[in-house]
């Protein structure tokens, strides 16, 4: 006996290296192992054989309850394989192989001669149905571990050799026959997924005989049965690229598609930030070019109302009155009144006026009104007071300086053509005084002008 338990656990430890030599790291990748949800079987491996060896004895998980024929149960090797095919993620038809030594001794009861019995399972064949659980994880991608029973029933064959307290041994049957009878075979156990393609075996089995003649004596009443506990390899069939349907947990890919779902929105909407800040960086640079551009004509070092770019009298005395070149004037003021021509005139100005989108800009067509308002202010001398208005577009600080600039590239022209820069006041409301709603496109237009106060 102690020779058959050492050649068992030489089996069991030849099986436990293999399994190393097949294991392989746990899937890491978000696509590995993915299966779009509801696929049908062909995205499977649904095929597998399996290879195990182990320990056959009469004694099994229900005790001998006074029953068995020999009381003393000893452990043999047995050895067998299976061919499976996956049905259901959890539910599979294998057919299984089984081979060994069953042995036991002191017979019951004492006193018949009988000393030990030996039964060699040449073969049996039977078909069974296994059970998955727990293939479902809420938690992990996959399962390591996946528990399982299996039930079923086939046909053994075997021959029983009996041996007396004498040494002598002789076979059950006449002529050296095997008995076939039909068995039922119950198991549990526990698959360990070392890769993709491969698990490791562990499980324990009791075959129910249908007939009390497999230990080829007759004492105890009722059937024979014996156990196999077993450890194994399992290979599943097919493309590495698929995954088990066993093993597979088909919560990890209702989570990974929804993962790439949301991962594709979350990528349009960081396109359509990108695309509308870039949008937001042309118009600023836009913006500074043009403020660039108008501090030549703004610029006035001695104050006197005439940017420097016009101004043909530099360094003029603080509170000097100037003309439009930034000279003194040198005439006294007359006393004029605005006249109904006179404000057509500034009237024309103000339907002409118009500017570059968003800039401080006059256009052309502007010109020919504006020259006459100059003309009107030189030949009169009268004052003139420009107010500048925007819409709400925009930020309140932009619409302020938009609409002061605005007021002031009116001014800066006048001057140029001969106007007193000292009697042009121009300044900036932004959007703080609108005349119509800046609910619609019109109000918005109406909202968007510069006034021209004549006096």
């Amino acid at each position: 006996m102690k020779t058959n338990l050492k050649k068992a656990t030489l089996l069991l430890t030849g099986l436990m290296v293999g399994s190393k030599l097949f294991a392989q790291s746990p899937d890491s990748t978000a696509t590995k192992n993915y299966v779009q949800p509801f696929s049908d079987g062909g995205a499977f491996r649904t095929w597998s054989i399996g290879i195990h060896g182990g320990v056959l004895t009469p004694y099994t998980i229900f005790g001998t309850n006074g029953k068995q024929d020999f009381t003393t149960p000893q452990a043999e090797l047995g050895y067998g394989g299976y061919i499976k095919k996956q049905i259901l993620p959890s539910f599979g038809l294998q057919a299984d192989f089984l081979a060994g030594k069953v042995k036991g001794k002191d017979a019951q009861p004492n006193g018949t001669g009988l000393n030990s019995f030996q039964t060699k399972v040449q073969w049996s064949a039977a078909l069974s149905g296994n059970l998955t659980l727990a293939n479902i994880n809420w938690r992990h991608k996959k399962g390591a571990i996946q528990p399982y029973v299996t039930f079923g029933g086939g046909v053994i064959n075997y021959k029983p050799v009996l041996t007396t307290t004498a040494g002598v041994s002789t076979n059950f049957k006449a002529n050296d026959e095997s008995i076939r009878e039909v068995f039922i075979p119950v198991g549990a156990g526990l698959k360990f997924n070392l890769g993709s393609g491969v698990n490791l075996d562990m499980g324990y089995q009791v075959n129910f005989v249908a007939t009390d003649n497999f230990d080829g004596y007759n004492a105890g009443g009722g059937s024979d049965k014996f156990s196999y506990a077993h450890i194994g390899l399992e290979f599943a069939l097919g493309k590495s690229s698929k995954p088990q349907l066993a093993t597979h947990n088909p919560v990890n890919s209702m989570r990974t598609e929804y993962l790439w779902e949301n991962q594709k929105t979350k990528d349009a909407l960081q396109a359509q930030i990108d695309a509308e800040k870039a949008a937001n960086d042309k118009l600023r640079a836009d913006l500074d070019a043009t403020n660039a551009n108008l501090a030549k004509f703004t610029v006035d070092s001695d104050a006197d109302g005439v940017p420097d770019f016009y101004d043909k009298c530099p360094n003029t005395p603080a509170g000097t009155k100037v003309d439009g070149s930034g000279c003194p004037l040198a005439k006294a003021e007359v006393k004029v009144y605005v006249t109904e021509e006179d404000k057509r005139v500034v009237k024309d100005a103000i339907n002409n006026l118009e500017f570059d989108l968003g800039k401080a800009t006059i256009r052309p067509k502007s010109f020919p009104s504006l020259d006459r308002v100059a003309k009107l202010l030189t030949d009169k001398n009268f004052s003139l007071k420009l107010a500048g208005h925007t819409d709400n577009t925009g930020s309140d600080a932009l619409n302020l300086r938009l609409s002061k600039d605005r007021a002031e590239s009116i001014k800066a022209y006048l001057v140029s053509k001969g106007a007193n820069a000292s009697r042009i006041e121009a300044t900036g409301y932004g959007e703080s005084q609108p005349i119509a709603t800046n609910a619609t496109a019109a109000g918005r237009q109406a909202n968007r002008r510069v006034e021209f106060t004549l006096y």
